[in-house]
Parts: C-alpha cells; sequence; structure tokens
C-alpha cells in the first residue's frame, strides 16, 4: 500500500439505476459553486455528500480528450503486444483501439464513429472500461472528469449541463441529467496483439499531443494486488472475494475471473464468456509492458453470438453498485 500511495502522489504531481434517497442540496460544500456554478445540486440521486470525494485533480485537471487523432495498426511502433487497448467496432467504421497508456492519464475520450458519438471511459481505481452512446434526449453530449469519486469511481460531467454522471453505472446522479441513463454500447479491453491480428488494417488513437504525461508507466504501481481500494469505505464483497479481484460485470450479474481463467469459457444465463491469456494489467508494474497477465475477456449473446456490453471491475465496485446482484460462482 505504501508503493500505492507513494504512485498515487507522482500521479497528482503530473497533473496540471440505483435507488438512492436525494441529499439535502444545502449540505453540499459551498465551494463547489466555484468549479460547479451551473450545476443544479437540488436534483440528485446520492443519500449524502459525504459519499462524494475528491480524487485530488479539480475539475478538468485530469484533461478528457476530444478529437483524438489516429494512425494506422501498422504505423504504431511503441505500444507493447500485452499492452490493454478497449477496442470499437462499429459497423460502417474501422475497427479503433483505444491504448490504455493514454486513457490511463485522461480517463474520457470523447470521439465519433461511423457517425455515432461515443465516449470511451476508464476509471483505473475501479479497473472500468465502459464506451458510451453519448446521445441523450436528441442533443450530443461532451464529458469531462470532475476530480470527484464516489465509491472510488470516477463521476464524470458533461459539458452542456454541467450534470455529474457515475462512470460504472452510466447514469446521471447531480444536476439537470439525474437519474437519465447513457446507452452502453460493446467494447473490450484486449491486448495490443490481438487487436492487431484481427485488425490489420484498423486504426489506433495516437499519443495525445499537448501534454507532459509519462504515457505507458502506471500511476497506480501494484494497486491491483493491494489489500484496500483506494477512498473507499464501502462493504467489502461476500463469499470471500478479494476487493480488487477483477469480475466479469454482465448487467446486474458478475463472474469472477478466477472462475473464468479455470474453465477458459462459460456459458450460462444467456451468455458466453470466454477468457484468453495474453494481455497485461494496467495497474500492476510501473511499466505497463511488463505487468502480469491477467488475460482478455470477450462477452458474447449466448444465441445469436453479438457481442455484448459488459465491464471488467474490481469487485469492490460491483457490490458497491450493485449490492444485491448476483454472484455467478458457480458449484
Amino acid at each position: 500500500m505504501r508503493n500505492l500511495i507513494l504512485s498515487f502522489s507522482l500521479f497528482l504531481g503530473a497533473l496540471p439505476s440505483l435507488s438512492y434517497g436525494q441529499a439535502d442540496p444545502a449540505a453540499a460544500p459551498q465551494f463547489w459553486s466555484v468549479e460547479w456554478g451551473d450545476t443544479d445540486f437540488s436534483k440528485n440521486a446520492i443519500d449524502s455528500w459525504t459519499e462524494v470525494l475528491s480524487g485530488g485533480p479539480p475539475k478538468d485537471g485530469i484533461p478528457a480528450i476530444d478529437a483524438p487523432q489516429f494512425i494506422f495498426v501498422a504505423d504504431e511502433r511503441d505500444i507493447g503486444d500485452r499492452e490493454p487497448v478497449i477496442t470499437v467496432e462499429i459497423e460502417g467504421a474501422e475497427p479503433r483501439a483505444y491504448p490504455i497508456r493514454y486513457l490511463t492519464w485522461h480517463e474520457i475520450v470523447n470521439d465519433t464513429v461511423g457517425g455515432l458519438p461515443i465516449a470511451v471511459t476508464f476509471c483505473p481505481l475501479c479497473n472500468s472500461g465502459i464506451t458510451f452512446d453519448r446521445r441523450v434526449g436528441g442533443q450530443v453530449l461532451s464529458f469531462g472528469v470532475s476530480g470527484k469519486l464516489r465509491n472510488s469511481d470516477m463521476i464524470m460531467y458533461d459539458r452542456e449541463t454541467q450534470s455529474w454522471w457515475q462512470q460504472a453505472i452510466g447514469q446521471g446522479i447531480v444536476g439537470v441529467q439525474t437519474g437519465t441513463q447513457l446507452t452502453k454500447l460493446p467494447s473490450w479491453m484486449e491486448s495490443w496483439a490481438e487487436f492487431k491480428a484481427r485488425n490489420p488494417d484498423g486504426i489506433v488513437m495516437a499519443e495525445p499531443t499537448g501534454f507532459q504525461r509519462p504515457y505507458g508507466q502506471n500511476p497506480y504501481e501494484g494497486y491491483d494486488s493491494s489489500d484496500r481500494p483506494f477512498l473507499f469505505n464501502g462493504e467489502m464483497p461476500p463469499h470471500g472475494i478479494e476487493p480488487l479481484e477483477r469480475v466479469v460485470r454482465v448487467g446486474d450479474r458478475a463472474w469472477p475471473l478466477t472462475r473464468l481463467a479455470e474453465t477458459e469459457e462459460i456459458t450460462e444465463a444467456g451468455v458466453r464468456i470466454t477468457w484468453r491469456a495474453g494481455q497485461a494489467s494496467a495497474l500492476d508494474k510501473r511499466s505497463i509492458k511488463v505487468s502480469r497477465d491477467v488475460g482478455t475477456v470477450r462477452v458474447f449473446d449466448a444465441e445469436t453470438g453479438e457481442n455484448l456490453p459488459h465491464d471488467v471491475m474490481f469487485a469492490f465496485a460491483y457490490h458497491a453498485f450493485w449490492p444485491n446482484g448476483d454472484w455467478m460462482l458457480g458449484g
């Protein structure tokens, strides 16, 4: 844990439908009004404002990427074969890879693929990588990083209404968009080698320019082998599951990765989930290239074979946001 705290300090130094009661807006910290003067705190899905913590950086201190640039797979030279990327494959557009080496430092990429406005998101503290449709009620939203955490998960905000959104569940939690649900799109985390092999003519997000970040380095060194999540005081997962064990979440069900890695394929509850070795953790060693293998998960509809929206997140975060969810333990 000491190494984690030191690594997280270095990170900060490098930076310039759940059912909740409504928190009293008058109890919201007054200093938030400086950053959030256009946010309507009278509308919220927060039990208590003590649930919301500062992650360290201020609003936009972790800068989201807008209008990312791309290069062809054959032109990329820096990414290690085992490094994780988030893959987005939308019909009518080239397959795209969004390297975690960049998302670790930016957390949100606002992009448009095949005419569809999307937000590719990654919360390192929850290992949660989800892609959303940015269209809401006929309006296209663009997202930034609020600098706030809840259950150690990133709170995003949209620039159009200044509402806050919980990344893990894709739902508005403060402001006029409270209760609004973003549409999750099928995407998955896989190794760069896997993406290249399947998409030799695909494209990959180029290294962002104008930022001084040590891309390819993990600022949360040793995090996914630590014993407690960062800035989390909630209930630990049941069934003896370690809080930082990865689970595959599909809807409100979760399959422990340890179970999946033993069998490499599970078909139940209408889904088929596969696991293959070859993908490095983004949250282990300082250099992502040499981090331990956590494998690649794919999730398909058991009948149609279509890719399904899912998340590979830490068990503590799943339990925090789906306290009554189904743990698919087998046996």
